[in-house]
């Protein structure tokens, strides 16, 4: 598998990068894991966006799903766009929510969209998409929210999306050969519990599951440091770990 970061800023865009979307592609097949604010600029860098085959929107903060909207502007009237809607699978409210968000009631075309996602709502479970096997599970966030793991021809991508330490995401971890984890909090403050992860608590996470490799993303970096969210984590896992940037690719 092929992971292409496109955007990774935690809460609201970055001057450098926009929120959360991540390009995971195998056999010719690409999948979207989440459309925060801002990536669908991002993603052309790297791919016509008409030709993504799936999206997993993970929650519905508009960090993670707002882009969404944009998109269907470019899937509905953009004069090469392709004639079926594409796959989006999220949680229970993500089809009211991203009509509500678009708006366009007294358009033609369907103001149900229907014409440009075929919505899927997410449970506790696996499915498959393409040439993936897609587990995702609920987390710990104050919304309903799904951890994902992606594996392909023996090969596992965990993403945590945003949480807190739970069960559930240790075990969507176990074993993966990259766990892509949200870093937003910093230790030693008095962080609301069951919202997000400090480095160091992503680094114990990647430990406890026996990951091959950490990525550390979703950091508020005008809140926090990135150095210190980096140090915190090396001090719980001694794998390969790093901050991702917009445009880095990583095997999987």
């Amino acid at each position: 598998m092929k992971l292409t970061i496109i955007g990774c800023a935690g809460s609201f865009p970055a001057p450098d990068t926009p929120c959360s979307a991540y390009l995971v592609e195998a056999d010719g097949y690409k999948l979207l894991l989440d459309y925060g604010t801002g990536a669908l600029g991002e993603l052309q860098k790297y791919t016509d966006p008409n030709s993504i085959d799936a999206i997993i929107i993970t929650h519905l903060h508009a960090d993670h799903f707002f882009d969404a909207c944009a998109y269907a502007v470019m899937r509905r009237y953009g004069p090469n766009a392709p004639d079926h809607p594409v796959p989006l699978y999220g949680p229970s409210a993500t089809a009211d929510r991203i009509r509500q968000s678009y708006g366009g009631h007294g358009e033609l075309k369907s103001p149900c969209m229907t014409d440009v996602y075929d919505f899927h709502t997410l449970q506790p479970g696996g499915f498959h998409l393409g040439p993936f096997s897609i587990r995702v599970d609920r987390v710990a966030h104050p919304v309903e929210t799904f951890g994902v793991r992606v594996e392909h021809n023996g090969s596992s991508l965990t993403y945590t999306s945003d949480s807190g330490p739970c069960e559930s995401l240790e075990k969507l971890a176990y074993q993966s050969d990259t766990l892509l984890a949200e870093a937003s909090y910093l230790e030693g403050r008095v962080n609301p519990p069951d919202v997000h992860l400090t480095g160091k608590e992503a680094g114990e996470f990647a430990a406890k599951a026996g990951a091959r490799q950490l990525l550390l993303t979703h950091l508020v970096e005008p809140w926090g440091s990135a150095d210190t969210t980096l140090n915190e984590a090396r001090s719980a896992y001694s794998g390969p770990t790093s901050i991702v940037k917009p445009g880095e690719t990583y095997q999987v």
